[in-house]
């Protein structure tokens, strides 16, 4: 029976007629071009494989009724300031659903320890279940040596958890604690990579707290002058980003001291209406009017007694 090749391989029809010498010939042949292309030295520069790779993805997804998965858009403002003889650390009280205002009085500064707290921005789910992990982590650490535990040790926990996980956990931290060591104030992101800095902001309305800071810090301040410096840092992200809002919490952690004041000022507080939205019966004409009376019946009534314990 005749052999019948397929169409567009002319290699293909040379391999099935050829003899088996020619067929050795062009075997070899092959494999020194795949080692060659394999030891070929790569040109100079960036390679951008993986990017056209991810375009022709992205292209064929919606022909196959896929979705490319997006960055999930969060906002807050949260930020922290080493003062003379503690840390002051601050945060709005906006959640967010999407474009909707979920809640507004919501607590973003978390307890770690007596000595240690936490502000956090991004997945609201993320921030609380993270930081209660450390939280209790830590206090088995402090049973344990019977001593305070040290902000570096809380950092070095969250960070190593943050980076096992590599970014899914959407916690972006502001640590903050007062040691043997003195005060520390650490920026955490949520790779896991860390800053160790006198002053960091963090969430979507960062950058319009950043602005206040590098305008009026100073080393050494006052605690009065810092919870003036992180509140109007806060008010700068609630006024200039639309995903911060409402209040303005402050927590001040000192030797031996921790002052946490919930809330420390409205900065947004809810105005008086102008006009009045009430009309007159008769204002709108009234076309048609029709009432269609519902028959019901009483089948079963039951009546609970509310547990207001």
């Amino acid at each position: 029976m005749a052999q019948i090749p397929e169409v567009g391989r002319p290699d293909r029809i040379q391999c099935d007629t050829a003899s088996p010498a020619s067929r050795k010939r062009l075997f070899v042949g092959r494999a020194n071009m795949a080692t060659a292309s394999v030891l070929q030295a790569r040109s100079a520069g960036f390679s951008f494989e993986n990017c056209k790779r991810n375009a022709l993805v992205e292209a064929n997804a919606t022909d196959l009724g896929l979705r490319v998965p997006t960055a999930r858009k969060t906002g807050t403002t949260i930020c922290g300031v080493v003062y003379k003889d503690g840390v002051v650390l601050g945060a709005d009280t906006r959640a967010t659903e999407g474009m909707i205002v979920a809640d507004k009085n919501c607590s973003k500064i978390h307890y770690i320890s007596p000595n240690i707290y936490c502000c956090g921005a991004g997945t609201a789910a993320d921030t609380e279940m993270t930081t209660q992990i450390i939280s209790s982590n830590l206090e088995l650490h402090s049973l344990s040596t019977g001593r305070l535990p040290r902000v570096a040790t809380a950092n070095r926990m969250l960070k190593q958890m943050l980076f096992r996980y590599q970014g899914y956990i959407g916690a972006a931290l502001v640590l903050g604690g007062v040691d043997c060591n003195g005060p520390h104030l650490y920026s955490i992101y949520p790779h896991g990579s860390t800053d160790k800095l006198p002053y960091v902001t963090m969430g979507s309305g960062s950058l319009a707290a950043m602005a206040v800071f590098e305008d009026r810090y100073m080393p050494d301040m006052e605690e009065e002058d810092a919870k003036r410096l992180v509140r109007d840092a806060i008010a700068g992200g609630i006024f200039n980003d639309l995903g911060s809002g409402s209040n303005i919490d402050l927590c001040v952690i000192s030797k031996g001291k921790v002052d946490y004041l919930r809330p420390h000022d409205e900065a947004n507080k809810k105005g008086v209406r102008a006009g009045s939205y009430k009309y007159k019966c008769g204002t709108t004409g009234v076309l048609t009017k029709a009432v269609t009376p519902l028959h019901t019946e009483l089948v079963e009534e039951t009546i609970q007694t509310m547990d207001t314990s």
